[in-house]
């Protein structure tokens, strides 16, 4: 049997050491071999997209890779986007025959009736502790702004890499496209 495995940390001072191990652990012994690993070094959402996520659900759309799991530390590292996303997500790879196990939530190794909702309170939680850890976040630059630090890049300062140039948002409706104002 073959497995894939999905690993993400959302900085780029983290690393995966913890999660692999137990991964390939876990593979071991169950005779499962770790055919591939994805994984992502930096937050998914700062630069927009989780390209090793989407390159492995390329590959096994494709055709170009067969696994039988994929394996994953817990189910918000898929995403901490909500219910719809990780349940379309785990969705996804299984119309593919890919059955999403966590190694943290050892309830996805099961196939029962349960198992959906499960998976739907456990994204909830993780939709739940992002959005908290962004109020915190703001909360603590308000504070900051309020006691007169001043926040963002010093005065004068030029960027070490260069910016990329905004592209307007297009509609499209019927056969018109449509750009939109942006500020």
């Amino acid at each position: 049997m073959r497995a894939a495995c999905y690993l993400r940390v959302s900085t780029g001072q983290q690393n995966v050491s913890n999660q692999l191990p137990a991964i390939k652990a876990w593979c071991e012994s169950r005779g499962y071999e770790l055919a591939e690993v994805y994984q992502e070094n930096e937050s998914a959402w700062r630069n927009g997209h989780q390209h090793e996520l989407s390159r492995l659900l390329s590959d096994i759309r494709g055709g170009k890779r067969r696994y039988d799991v994929l394996l994953c530390w817990a189910l918000d590292r898929l995403s901490r986007q909500g219910i719809g996303s990780v349940l379309q997500l785990v969705s996804s790879f299984e119309t593919y025959g890919c059955h999403v196990i966590s190694i943290q939530e050892r309830w996805t190794q099961d196939t029962g009736p349960m198992r959906e909702l499960f998976i739907a309170i456990a994204a909830w939680a993780g939709k739940f502790e992002s959005d908290r850890r962004s109020e915190r976040t703001k909360a603590g630059l308000d504070r900051a702004r309020a006691n007169g630090k001043r926040l963002g890049r010093p005065l004068g300062k030029k960027d070490s890499k260069p910016r990329r140039k905004k592209r307007p948002v297009v509609f499209r409706y019927g056969g018109a496209s449509v750009e939109a104002a942006t500020q």
